[in-house]
């Protein structure tokens, strides 16, 4: 289907038409003609589905066409991080290439006095379109900056995100000072129980529209190791000395292990740097260009960075504990074998990781590679023996660690890293 199919006004075409844009994709199929039809949607998407588009382009429309007060602040986009609300700022440039009366502005933190003065200058006369993380919304709205009784729309981007970042009280806050007209979109990567929560404290009667996640790219050599929890450390300390690995995300499910195993690392002389919630924006900042500019070869993080940030050159993803849906899974090891670049992905499987590890295997469709535990780490949990005790049965039993085991795997991956380095 092509955005002239649907009734985006013509000035909004001119600006896709300019942009190369003709074709929608799945999601811009099935959000744009509810959204314009002033429906509350929720909708579930993976980051490069083109969902940004799917909800600035119908309110972008319905703006331009009038209707709507000057003096106010019509649409509210949140946020989780400074960096998501620049790339939607930036698409809203192009989109409204040719809408006259339609402005916005991003409000993040981080910034310095003169960056907040100007916030205040737009938002206290009425931008159209505000983009902003949650924290500095509230700031503002805290000093009477700002009057969200007259908004029109309201825009979670990356809910999901939002929850693992703790902004889940400023949401509902922001929310109670929307007015009950307010027509509100939500987006998610994933569905979990606080999202469907928080979709039914927010929207009223909403289309729900949820695209399958797709499966990792082919260019992935995926791999586990299935251990018990102690062990998983000295793993990571094999994984290194073996080789001088760089461009590596190492995932963890809690902010605490990321502390711990960044400092693990940098005991190792490991060039490494933490990424979590802790972490306030400006740090975050930091860490994520330094990373970027190879100023830092190992990130350690929570799922903050498992969506949305687009770095090309990631060699290897490392899950240090088991994501709890094949969503999450395929979110983070997607951050390896970008723009046409071979990848690996290794998953650390304790025993207790197994009820969640199993899932992910049925929707790839296929057993993922099992790598013999590094020699001197002693016995790990038997694969086989879990797996009957899943389907019912009984016993526990044990693997030997190999005398092939690290060397295999981190000779090899030693020898193709120095090669890609050369």
């Amino acid at each position: 289907m092509t955005f002239e199919e649907t009734y985006l006004n013509d000035n909004i075409l001119d600006a896709l038409y300019d942009m190369h844009f003709e074709e929608m994709t799945p999601i811009q199929e099935r959000c744009i003609p509810e959204i314009l039809d002033g429906r509350d949607v929720l909708g579930v998407a993976q980051t490069g589905t083109g969902k940004t588009a799917a909800y600035l382009l119908p309110i972008l429309s319905m703006l331009d066409d009038g209707g709507y007060p000057e003096d106010t602040i019509n649409c509210i986009v949140m946020s989780p991080t400074r960096e998501l609300a620049q790339q939607i700022d930036q698409a809203m440039e192009g989109f409204s290439y040719y809408l006259d009366n339609v402005s916005s502005i991003a409000v993040y933190g981080g910034n310095d006095g003169s960056r907040f003065d100007q916030e205040i200058k737009s938002l206290r006369g009425g931008a159209p379109v505000v983009i902003a993380t949650p924290g500095r919304l509230l700031s503002h709205l805290k000093v009477g900056n700002l009057d969200l009784s007259r908004t029109s729309f309201f825009v979670l981007d990356e809910a999901d995100r939002m929850l693992d970042m703790g902004f889940m009280e400023d949401i509902l806050q922001i929310n109670k000072l929307l007015p009950e007209s307010c027509q509100k979109v939500m987006f998610s990567a994933t569905m979990p129980a606080k999202i469907r929560e928080l979709a039914v404290s927010l929207l009223h009667n909403p289309i729900e529209v949820k695209l399958k996640v797709s499966r990792p790219a082919e260019k992935i050599h995926q791999m586990a190791y299935i251990c018990y929890e102690p062990q998983k450390v000295r793993i990571i300390e094999n994984i290194f000395k073996q080789g001088d690995l760089k461009r590596v995300i190492i995932f963890c499910g809690k902010k605490d292990k990321v502390k711990d195993i960044n400092r693990t690392l940098q005991k190792l002389k490991i060039n490494c740097a933490p990424m979590h919630s802790d972490l306030t924006q400006a740090e975050r900042d930091d860490v994520m260009y330094r990373f970027k500019a190879g100023q830092v070869d190992v990130l350690v993080a929570t799922d903050i960075v498992a969506r949305g940030i687009d770095i090309d050159d990631i060699r290897m993803v490392i899950n240090f504990d088991v994501p709890h849906d094949s969503e999450d899974y395929v979110h983070r090891i997607g951050r390896t074998a970008r723009a046409d670049r071979d990848g690996e992905a290794i998953t650390f499987v304790s025993d207790n990781d197994f009820r969640f590890f199993k899932p992910i295997e049925h929707f790839l469709q296929k057993e993922i590679e099992k790598l013999p535990l590094p020699e001197g780490l002693g016995e790990g949990p038997d694969y086989q023996a879990m797996k009957e005790v899943r389907k019912g049965g009984r016993g526990r039993g044990h693997r030997k660690g190999s005398k092939r085991s690290g060397t295999h795997f981190a000779k090899s991956s030693s020898n193709k890293h120095k090669k890609g380095n050369s």
